[in-house]
């Protein structure tokens, strides 16, 4: 099978991952400036209390899609490995395999998110000067979410492959219109935040139509024919075997954020705003994190799959250093530039500024610890072993989160916000220090699986 390329497998790993990496930064910074415009142009043009409105549904929207998010990471993962041993079957059929399974989950996702989506707000304790306009971004937004299936998966298709400039132009397209579309609606036709949701969902059409092109015009074993499309049982076996675990995972990190912004909702709607601006700049240094678990996932699986264990030990610490460097020097900027970055989404509310500054400081500054937690995850994942990690996870963030809010948060001097956000980084430095001991274990444990079908390879 010709490749795409021999950046994975060959050549100097430093170099590649960073070439690898940066596409897939600006890519996440341009699917995160959806969210971002949204509120934006909301606080702009329609007050904090629409900011707020849009801000309350992240928490409950990841919740949801998360599991079948998941998915995606299980096909690019069952890619890279079928990639790295020059298996063109298995990489055929996994591609045929992955777009169905994005649109059956796209289908599931809207039913269950038109639906249900009052009712999940009324449960989070939003307040009702916010519920009605929160529950019809929702709505509109989740009407369009086979769109965003389509696209996650099939780009994590391309990525599998060493494709990372691909999803980026296509975010790029996509990104300038959803933004013109957002202050024409909201500006023009005054849709407030049902104008910024029908944005987005229209931008995301777009970006999915984009990338199902590009499959389809690949000349390699990843190229989409529309016509073979089918779930391969072996294959979807796979997909859901790793991707199930990480949804699983993605889900209940959701579950923790829902009870904290919970916990938000109980300060009101100032200190709702405040959260939801400093929420969304953190954004983008979460995705500049975590563009270096997918490259971990990805390196590590075509190594993996090609049995190269050096480059596979050797990507997890380039990985980790790089992770550090950027996360220092992201978090650092978003908090010295903190209030100036506040006052884009807000423009009625000093205090809300305020709120939203306490939490940069508690979250942004130390965001690096997140990013070395999700790079041994991502690593973990190439090799295969999508349980341990999960629940490491679980237990780790998940646990220690709710286990704070419902012990110590609750205690009358330290129910605070400041209180509240001390909890994800308690969090983060658990779980990566358990997730680093287990990849060490599954490594060990591959490297002698490795050597011994080598000898017996060898003897043959």
């Amino acid at each position: 099978m010709k490749k795409q390329t021999n950046a994975f497998l060959e050549g100097p790993l430093f170099r590649n991952i960073v070439t690898y990496t940066i596409p897939i930064i600006l890519t996440s910074i341009l699917q995160l400036l959806f969210n971002a415009a949204d509120l934006v142009v909301v606080g702009q043009f329609c007050g904090s209390v629409s900011v707020a409105a849009v801000g309350a549904t992240g928490a409950i929207t990841n919740l949801i899609v998360n599991l079948f998010i998941g998915l995606s990471v299980g096909a690019g993962v069952t890619v890279a490995h079928a990639y790295g041993c020059d298996d063109e079957q298995s990489v055929h059929r996994t591609v045929h395999t992955t777009i169905p399974a994005a649109l059956v989950s796209g289908v599931v996702l809207t039913v269950v998110g038109v639906a249900c989506s009052e009712t999940f707000l009324h449960w989070m304790g939003t307040p009702d000067n916010v519920l009605k306009l929160s529950a019809l971004y929702m709505k509109i937004y989740f009407a369009g979410m086979t769109f965003n299936m389509v696209y996650n998966f099939a780009a994590s298709i391309l990525r599998a492959v060493g494709d990372t400039k691909s999803p980026l132009i296509f975010l790029s397209i996509a990104g300038v219109i959803n933004v013109a579309l957002n202050v024409v609606f909201v500006t023009v036709f005054h849709m407030n935040v049902a104008g910024v949701a029908l944005a987005t969902t229209i931008s995301q059409a777009i970006s999915a139509v984009l990338v199902v092109v590009a499959l389809m015009r690949r000349t390699d074993a990843c190229r989409l024919d529309l016509r073979k499309m089918r779930f391969y049982p072996q294959q979807l076996k796979k997909i859901v075997s790793i991707g199930l675990p990480a949804g699983i995972q993605g889900s209940l990190f959701s579950i923790s954020n829902v009870i904290i912004q919970s916990s938000v909702n109980s300060f009101g709607d100032i200190v709702m705003s405040g959260n939801a601006a400093a929420g969304n700049i953190e954004g983008f240094v979460y995705v500049s994190l975590n563009a270096f678990h997918q490259t971990a996932v990805n390196f590590t699986g075509q190594n993996a799959g090609a049995r190269n264990y050096k480059r596979v030990f050797r990507t997890l610490w380039i990985c980790l250093g790089c992770v550090t460097a950027v996360g220092l020097c992201f978090g650092s900027l978003a908090y010295i530039f903190g209030e100036n970055l506040l006052s884009i989404y807000i423009t009625d509310s000093a205090k809300a500024i305020e709120y939203g500054m306490i939490r940069l400081s508690f979250i942004c500054l130390p965001y690096f610890l997140c990013g070395l937690m999700d790079v041994t995850t991502g690593a973990l994942r190439g090799m295969g072993a999508s349980l341990v990690p999960m629940i490491i996870s679980v237990l780790g963030v998940c646990g220690i989160r709710i286990v704070w809010i419902y012990t110590i948060f609750q205690v009358p001097a330290y129910h605070t916000p400041e209180c509240l956000y001390l909890s994800y980084t308690i969090s983060w430095v658990a779980t990566f220090l358990t997730q680093l001991v287990a990849f060490i274990f599954v490594f060990r444990n591959n490297r002698r699986r490795w050597d011994a079908l080598e000898m017996e390879t060898s003897e043959v």
